[in-house]
């Protein structure tokens, strides 16, 4: 669980009976493929089971960020709080342009909800979704990324890490964004420059930045992410909710039992 233990030549070579490697969540970026493949072993993981909490989650994010949730709980509990400030402001959802990077089953889940807050949707995806869905969610397809940062109020980045989606946002893209723009990142911290963000943040290229996802995890305690006022974390819980666990668990196995039977094997990774 949590990547452990790290399934490398060593373990494997230990392992010389092993038939599957079941990994929970979606996200296959800790594990060597070809290394794996090489010997024989098989590899699962739980696609579909994390999309609906991950995309609640994303919109969490981005309510949390632009009504200043965090700031507003501590202002509500600080023993220092005497009067609301009727200055305090956020940032209005509804309305706003939402770009989604990364339309799969997660993306796509977003832009339902986004949807019901009469959002603007665009989306940048390695390929575009028939008309059909585009207009279940009215969502419009970016064919560059740039277009979709331009114009977006709130980036949502929603992609599997990939060798392509490696700091997919750096500090071009940030720079591209609106300076009132929020980021929002419910896949994997490497598909972003943190250091870029960090800077972009500090000297106000973007607004304010929603993180589920860091790199590493958890950061350094003095790392400069934890220390700014525009910066919502979460520890990477995006599937976090006991139902959702428990359909992991069992879709793993789901998946050990096929290949100890010899069975196809159920959200095999190709």
């Amino acid at each position: 669980w949590f990547h452990k233990p790290v399934v490398n030549q060593e373990l494997l070579q230990s392992l010389p009976n092993l038939k599957v490697v079941a990994s929970a969540g979606v996200g296959t970026d800790h594990l060597d493929l070809k290394l794996l493949s090489s010997r024989g072993v098989k590899v699962s993981n739980t696609p579909f089971v994390v999309s609906t909490d991950t995309a609640d989650l994303g919109m969490a994010l981005m309510l949390a960020s632009s009504r200043r949730i965090v700031e507003g709980h501590q202002i509500a509990v600080s023993p220092n709080t005497q009067h609301f400030a009727a200055d305090w402001l956020g940032t209005e959802v509804s309305g706003a342009t939402l770009g989604i990077v990364g339309m799969g089953t997660i993306g796509y889940k977003v832009a339902q909800r986004a949807r019901a807050f009469e959002m603007k949707i665009l989306y940048y995806n390695r390929r575009q979704r028939n008309k059909e869905e585009e207009g279940a969610v009215g969502a419009i397809y970016c064919k560059k990324i740039d277009d979709l940062l331009q114009q977006s109020d709130f980036v949502l980045l929603s992609v599997n890490l990939t060798p392509q989606t490696h700091k997919l946002i750096g500090k071009r893209e940030l720079e591209l964004m609106k300076p009132t723009a929020t980021l929002i990142n419910i896949s994997r911290g490497l598909v972003v420059d943190q250091d870029a963000l960090v800077e972009a943040l500090q000297n106000g290229v973007i607004k304010a930045a929603a993180l589920d996802v860091t790199h590493p995890e958890p950061l350094p305690r003095d790392h400069p992410l934890l220390k700014l006022g525009n910066v919502v974390l979460t520890p990477h819980i995006g599937s976090a909710t006991r139902q959702t666990r428990r359909r992991m668990m069992e879709g793993m196995l789901e998946s050990i039992q096929a290949a100890l039977a010899g069975l196809p094997i159920p959200n095999e990774v190709l």
